[in-house]
């Protein structure tokens, strides 16, 4: 029942990745195995971004229950919620008496903010380094212990037990952030476009600025010309000042964090993330977009050629900042 209901109204998956949420569930449900396995993905690292933080301080028995549900329509074994550390003490009581009888388990994430990808994850909870794995297969096909495994995270758990309760209006959390002053986390509708969105919430800025669209680490730069659209992935908005905000120091943050939260585990991120962050070093008294031509192939070869979706989508801030503030 709760798998047509999820089809009908078309809930994509809240982590960035805007996958259908019914065909996971529906996979690992009709997946042949001794054990199954849910997981609720609770590790929010990407930088400015506290969504996840928003939901779980307002509604935590709403995402337990999604939980529950999930693991009662797929008939899994077990379930797991996965918190980055902060988390897992902020929420450890509350959520032991939430969960009850049921079979499911707490588990803290290592540190690293690549420790939250969904294959990572299932290389954390079962004793391994959190690097990621090789997809296909897929974790609704072979995921924890090599068992079908449905994963999603605290947003998408959290509408999941809203539309079972009938209470579901297509809308979502979007996460404002920078230099503004009502900054926080705010439901609307799904279909808004960036514009409507900082409007609705006071948010919109009556100085020159740009946006980080997407998260604090890999989201893509905005101009203001360009907000008639909504946000497909990860709803983080995150607003800069254009007079006061050095897109220098900006992009040098971005390849420092990067750099050094990358696994190491493939070439085409390991040493791409390092050939961006020497090159930016390197030019950082004289950064054009002509010395930086070079970097042009690099981000190609990130973007199809990375294992996971960090190396995929670590390009975008560069190559979007370069474009649009240079």
């Amino acid at each position: 029942m709760i798998i047509e209901q999820l089809k009908q109204f078309g809930l994509l998956g809240k982590s960035g990745s805007n996958f259908p949420v019914w065909k996971k569930w529906e996979a690992v449900k009709n997946a042949t195995a001794n054990k199954k396995f849910v997981i609720c993905n609770a590790s929010e690292g990407e930088p400015m971004v506290n969504k996840d933080r928003f939901i779980l301080d307002n509604w935590l028995k709403d995402v337990v229950d999604g939980i529950k549900l999930a693991i009662e329509e797929t008939k899994a074994s077990q379930g797991y919620v996965y918190l980055n550390a902060d988390f897992y003490q902020r929420y450890k009581q509350n959520l032991i008496k939430l969960i009850g009888n049921s079979p499911i388990e707490l588990f803290q994430k290592p540190a690293g903010y690549l420790a939250g990808e969904e294959t990572s994850l299932l290389n954390a909870i079962e004793g391994k380094p959190p690097t990621p794995r090789i997809k296909p297969p897929y974790p609704t096909e072979q995921g924890l212990w090599n068992c079908p495994t449905l994963i999603n995270n605290v947003e998408t758990f959290y509408w999941i037990n809203k539309i079972a309760q009938d209470q579901y209006k297509n809308n979502r959390f979007y996460c404002i952030e920078g230099e503004i002053i009502n900054k926080g986390v705010f439901e609307l509708p799904l279909n808004y476009t960036i514009e409507q969105i900082l409007k609705q919430t006071k948010n919109y800025p009556n100085f020159p600025f740009f946006l980080q669209v997407g998260g604090g680490a890999v989201g893509e730069i905005l101009l203001e010309n360009e907000l008639q659209k909504p946000i497909n992935g990860l709803a983080s908005i995150i607003i800069f000042n254009k007079e006061k905000t050095n897109p220098v120091d900006l992009i040098k943050g971005w390849a420092e964090f990067l750099m050094l939260q990358n696994c190491d585990h493939c070439t085409p991120c390991r040493e791409g993330l390092y050939r961006i962050n020497e090159a930016l070093q390197q030019n950082q008294n004289n950064l054009t977009k002509e010395n930086l031509k070079g970097l042009q192939e690099i981000f190609n070869v990130l973007e199809k050629t990375s294992l996971c979706p960090f190396g995929k989508t670590a390009y975008l801030p560069f190559k979007t900042a370069l474009e649009k503030l240079f």
